[in-house]
């Protein structure tokens, strides 16, 4: 029996294992968010000039680049779970290492170690949850985006909680927490099967000869160079102390947060990814300039930067999906080639902000940085025909955009199947037995499409599932022992459900098929109906009727009035 209307599988009733993981992921977003805070009194205490200071964001993100390209070999090598426990030790190990240090340069190079860690844990913590959630893997995305959002809000918050103590205190407390989370996964998260195939560690330096994967990538570099020219040096001109600065950053964090999961995909399915990473970069650029125009005003200087979070936000969730369109090699690479580019020009930045505030004044290094910001316009306008291809026209594009796999003895030519589109959850029976129904009532056929995504949040991009031959099977045999005539399809998508809609959308043209059959979304009616969804998506672009079953009732044709209804059902 499906969902009850209006209800959702809840996201949060998940293994520990999953939990485990989730607090752990908690506390590594904190990471980079929560040392803002404390930067001028590091630099008070150990008599440190800004310069100085900033390296603490260098030697994080430059080592974490680098790491970046070898990260998917190791975890190929030696398994997810003992990657991801690697990680925390070496985190935990060194966070411990920067509180207990007494100079700068300790601390810049115990942050070093931190980078090593957090790179081996953020390569594997989403394909564990993933891998380890229950019911489906929209539930383990919900909370891993949750996750993000509450290590990003809450790293300044407790940053500027325990730094207004001592600057040591947000070393140690980090340590303490993942310590939590590293007893934590060794004890609940099980062991998971290894790739059947090891990745080469050049695999992602290989990659970035694709003029698509490389143009994303640059761009990236000349974003995070902006960024973390404002992370690294906004504190300054605030003239507040560790707990004001907490607050600051706790609103430009829950902005970041809140457009990224919220607001982004909105903006992506009315508008399209291009025009909005245009429209977002123009408006990191102004910020920036008037950062630079008002360094001396900290009111100026503090509003601009919480209003920054909001384009943040936006920016992270886009470029990753834009990576994942037009990149021609497997996900994990791509992520790996994207997540170095990226996480370089974030480890350069306060770099070289420092050299030129020291050299000039504190205005120079965001001027430079609204300059980079600008810059990545002509940059993303130089792949702007190959992403949009790659959104508009998924079939032409990289082998990364939803493609169909058949499953089992091929349908036969003439007929006009049922087409019912399912994903992994445990109301997936019910709704292809309500499809078969359907197929029966029509002398029709029916061909079962398993629908598997492959995640995609920040810099991360996970296959959601490993089994979905052996779903469609199940599926298969299981209407086989019933008399119903079925054919299976795995139509894998990335990031985009829309594409993945309208993928779908053309297959049921191609095959003639006389109607698609979809099921209520554990996810809930409000995503599942929404402008940019799956379903949305599939009802505009299919040439045949839509429909929507529910064991209970007859099935609901969808059309552009319904699924306005549907949304306001939810409401």
């Amino acid at each position: 029996m499906s969902a009850p209307r209006g209800r959702a599988a809840s996201p949060f009733r998940q293994p520990k294992a999953v939990w485990a993981v989730a607090f752990a992921c908690v506390i590594s977003f904190m990471g980079i968010g929560l040392v803002d805070p404390i930067l001028p009194a590091l630099a008070e205490s150990l008599d440190a000039t800004p310069s100085q200071v900033s390296l603490l964001f260098s030697s994080y993100l430059i080592v974490t680049a680098v790491a970046m390209l070898f990260v998917g070999w190791v975890s190929s090598r030696i398994g997810a779970k003992r990657t991801l426990v690697t990680g925390l030790a070496v985190i935990v190990v060194f966070a411990a290492l920067a509180g207990a240090t007494g100079s700068i340069n300790g601390i810049v190079g115990s942050r070093a170690g931190w980078g090593l860690g957090n790179a081996l844990f953020i390569a594997t913590s989403l394909a564990v949850i993933v891998a380890s959630a229950s019911g489906g893997f929209s539930g383990a995305i919900i909370l891993y985006e949750t996750a993000l959002g509450l290590g990003i809000a809450v790293g300044p918050l407790l940053g500027g909680e325990l730094g207004g103590i001592s600057w040591r205190g947000p070393f140690f407390g980090v340590a303490a927490l993942m310590a939590v989370a590293l007893i934590a996964t060794l004890a609940l998260v099980p062991d998971l099967p290894r790739p059947k195939r090891v990745t080469s560690p050049l695999a992602p330096l290989k990659a970035l000869r694709h003029r698509g994967l490389l143009t994303m990538g640059i761009m990236a570099l000349l974003y995070n160079w902006g960024f973390f020219t404002m992370l690294g040096y906004a504190p300054y001109p605030m003239e507040l102390d560790a707990h004001e600065l907490g607050l600051v950053f706790t609103g430009w964090g829950l902005l970041v947060a809140a457009f990224s999961v919220f607001f982004a995909p909105r903006l992506q399915a009315r508008y399209g990814t291009v025009p909005v990473l245009y429209a977002n970069l123009l408006g990191l650029a102004v910020v920036m300039a008037v950062i630079a125009a008002g360094v001396t005003d900290p009111t100026t200087v503090i509003v601009a930067v919480v209003v920054s979070g909001a384009f943040i936000g936006v920016n992270n969730t886009l470029t990753t999906q834009a990576v994942m369109l037009v990149s021609p090699v497997e996900r994990p690479v791509a992520s790996s080639a994207y997540g170095f580019l990226r996480f370089i020009g974030g480890g350069l930045a306060p770099y070289v902000a420092g050299k030129l505030a020291d050299a000039t004044d504190l205005s120079v290094p965001f001027y430079l940085g609204a300059a980079t910001f600008l810059l990545a316009v002509p940059v993303l306008a130089s792949g702007h025909r190959l992403l949009g291809r790659a959104e508009t026209d998924p079939g032409e594009a990289a082998p990364v955009s939803p493609t169909l796999t058949p499953v089992g003895t091929p349908a036969a030519t003439g007929a006009s199947p049922v087409v019912v589109a399912v994903g992994t959850h445990h109301e997936a029976a019910a709704v292809v037995d309500a499809a078969a129904r359907l197929a029966r009532d029509t002398s029709s056929p029916l061909e079962v499409v398993h629908v598997r995504q492959t995640a995609v949040v920040e810099e991360q991009a996970a296959d959601t599932e490993t089994d979905a031959e052996a779903a469609v099977t199940a599926h298969l045999d299981r209407l086989g022992g019933l008399g119903v005539a079925a054919t299976g399809q795995i139509l894998t998508g990335v990031g985009d459900h829309a594409a993945a809609g309208r993928a779908l959308a053309r297959h049921a043209a191609e095959a003639g098929a006389r109607t698609i059959a979809v099921g209520r979304s554990p996810r809930g009616p409000l995503t599942q109906f929404a402008d940019g969804s799956f379903t949305t998506a599939l009802t505009h672009a299919a040439t045949c009727t839509v429909v929507l079953v529910d064991p209970d009732e007859e099935p609901r044709p969808l059309t552009v009035r319904s699924l306005t209804e549907l949304r306001a059902e939810t409401r």
